[in-house]
């Protein structure tokens, strides 16, 4: 059974300390990571504010994670998330997968990612460099587009995929 690592924190992420926990090293041939960065959008936010629903969030994370153990063979998976004021250029997410293949790993971290962005519980709100508060952030459209196209991918497995 691999290895569901969900964590949400409070304080400054270290994705490189998390590397670990994904996957024992003799049984891995891939680890494919991810790290979401606050954005500034050109100069226009200081940070943003993430809350989230305390239990509801790890469970939806940890529910979406187990989902992709069932479509890949994954060794391990990881989603460590931000809450709370986090300013630009400092990490909101890691999320990292291990298997014996690289195609497994990597499309089970941008799975986790599509259906995290859409389907968490977590609220985003715009904290503005000239200091005021913008406005709560609603998911995009291409968020929602990116979580569909799974319906239509099938997992991919180190026989399908040559060189993986």
């Amino acid at each position: 059974m691999p290895r569901v690592h969900v964590q949400i924190l409070d304080e400054a992420l270290e994705p490189n300390a998390w590397m670990n926990e994904v996957t024992p090293p003799d049984d891995t041939g891939a680890i494919a990571t991810f790290t979401g960065i606050c954005r500034s959008e050109g100069g226009r936010l200081s940070a943003l504010e993430l809350e989230h629903y305390p239990g509801m969030a790890e469970a939806e994370i940890t529910r979406i994670a187990e989902a992709a153990t069932e479509r890949w063979p994954l060794i391990g998976i990881l989603c460590v998330h931000r809450t709370g004021i986090v300013a630009a250029g400092e990490p909101i997410v890691f999320v990292a997968a291990g298997s014996a293949h690289r195609d497994a790993a990597f499309d089970a971290v941008r799975y986790l990612m599509d259906f995290l962005k859409t389907e968490a519980p977590f609220w985003k709100r715009e904290h503005l460099a000239d200091g005021t508060l913008g406005p709560w952030v609603d998911a995009k459209d291409s968020d929602d587009r990116a979580r569909e196209k799974w319906a239509a991918v099938t997992a991919t497995t180190p026989a399908a995929t040559p060189g993986a």
